[in-house]
């Protein structure tokens, strides 16, 4: 468990299969662990947005927020604008919204990979600065709010 006064990062997955990538995530060796608080998964993309205020960025200002959701092979700009727009103004730096384009069980299917190493793989690309897997089809819209969230994160996040 982190200090919830120095900085760290909770992770609100929607689902039990983001729980299990972010469990390989964890397992990075440079990863610090202790800065990081994976919440239980919330059951639903609209879930995640209902379990925010439980998360009391206002209250921990160091404090930051991934949300892991799906995003079911609809539009991604749309489906995050109504994510931002449930997100108080006075925290919107501190949230990042992230996911598989459509839902994890195809991005496993198209790597041939478990969760939890493509969660590994994922961390050592956050770790190193590089882009491999992060650039696949189902995680490439995820690039402008993973630069976001690694300039933000990395620095406390890694070792």
């Amino acid at each position: 468990m982190s200090n919830r006064y120095l900085a760290h990062l909770q992770i609100l997955p929607e689902d039990d299969a983001y729980r299990e990538i972010v469990n390989g995530f964890l397992k990075h060796d440079r990863l610090i662990e202790r800065k990081i608080q994976v919440l239980p998964p919330a059951g639903g993309w609209m879930k995640v947005l209902e379990k925010i205020k439980d998360c009391q960025l206002q209250r921990f200002g160091e404090r930051r927020l991934l949300l892991l959701i799906d995003f079911d092979d609809v539009d991604v700009t749309n489906r995050k604008q109504i994510l931002k727009s449930k997100i108080p103004e006075e925290i919107k730096n501190r949230v990042y919204f992230m996911g598989i384009r459509s839902e994890p069980e195809k991005l496993r299917s198209s790597c041939n990979k478990k969760f939890e190493s493509i969660g590994n793989t994922l961390a050592a690309e956050c770790a190193e600065d590089e882009q491999r897997l992060w650039k696949h089809e189902l995680l490439a819209h995820n690039a402008a709010e993973l630069a976001r969230l690694t300039a933000d994160v990395r620095p406390f996040l890694f070792r």
